[in-house]
């Protein structure tokens, strides 16, 4: 008897700080690698100090690749809907600039066409007050963050950004989806 393997699926999220998005998704259950990063923009291979001025264009974003026979892709959107605001422009919480909007980056026509049933779903059951501006775009030039970004709120737990706004949106997650945490 043969036994199948599942190639790992990605996806690629903007749900503003990366530093927050990638909290989350390395305590879901199903998700192999979470990796910081910048996508989207007119730069290619921008560094942190160039997106951070709003002029590249690029998005801070983070790849997740997962195994699709643990999690599935409307899994993986549940917890991106829940653990950042969809509906502000160019911004989460304080933080502010093009580089924080909420998109998903997709690798096929297939992963867009969810990714839009998803919002429409959404937006059809009126689970937000406001309307979602989550853009849904091919994945263009997608770079690794520093070495310093990644695992930063694991590293970096006490730092205040991360005490104060990172800490309580894997709290969220932990609430929200206490069955999809990491053992």
């Amino acid at each position: 008897m043969s036994t199948q393997h599942t190639s790992p699926d990605s996806i690629v999220l903007g749900g503003g700080c990366f530093w927050c998005t990638e909290a989350v998704f390395l305590k879901v259950r199903g998700v192999l690698s979470v990796e910081s990063g910048y996508s989207n923009g007119q730069v290619a291979r921008p560094t942190y100090e160039e997106v951070c001025t709003g002029r590249t264009g690029c998005v801070e974003v983070i790849k997740v690749e997962f195994d699709p026979t643990q999690i599935s892709l409307d899994e993986i959107f549940q917890i991106f809907f829940v653990i950042h605001d969809p509906t502000t422009l160019n911004r989460q919480g304080h933080d502010a600039g093009t580089q924080y909007r909420s998109g998903i980056y997709t690798s096929s026509p297939e992963q867009a066409e969810q990714a839009r049933q998803f919002i429409a779903q959404l937006a059809q059951q009126g689970a937000y007050p406001s309307p979602i501006v989550t853009e849904v775009q091919p994945l263009k030039d997608y770079s690794a963050a520093e070495a310093y970004h990644q695992n930063y709120f694991e590293r970096n737990p006490y730092q205040g950004y991360c005490a104060h706004v990172v800490a309580p949106k894997v709290d969220k997650f932990r609430r929200t989806f206490a069955d999809r945490v990491r053992a």
